[in-house]
């Protein structure tokens, strides 16, 4: 059995919505769409850190945008370089580092 479950995880997504309120995830698809999006980033950052110890310059041959991208995919946990990415993303929001944003309005249209 994977641990934790759908159900699990969409509760702890939502457990800091108001009674009321509409709840921020309401089916296992928004659970695996926002994890699979931030183990992209983990995935990016890692391919990106890799380019720069590769590369004797380090950071110099970085551009900015990967350098945002360094920054935002980096893992917010301790000692995962032999996770992937994947399990990385679970266990995040699992322990509620990362947030899931409700969906924007405007890009329904």
């Amino acid at each position: 059995m994977i641990h934790p479950s759908y159900s699990e995880l969409m509760a702890v997504v939502n457990s800091e919505v108001k009674e009321g309120e509409e709840p921020i995830v309401e089916s296992r698809y928004s659970i695996v769409k926002a994890t699979a999006q931030r183990a992209k980033q983990i995935i990016d950052a890692r391919h990106i850190q890799e380019k720069i110890d590769k590369n004797p310059e380090g950071n110099a041959a970085v551009t900015s945008d990967e350098a945002r991208r360094l920054k935002i995919g980096e893992p917010l946990l301790v000692n995962v370089d032999n996770v992937k990415p994947l399990s990385i993303a679970v266990e995040e929001i699992n322990e509620q580092l990362v947030n899931i944003l409700p969906p924007d309005p405007e890009d329904m249209q």
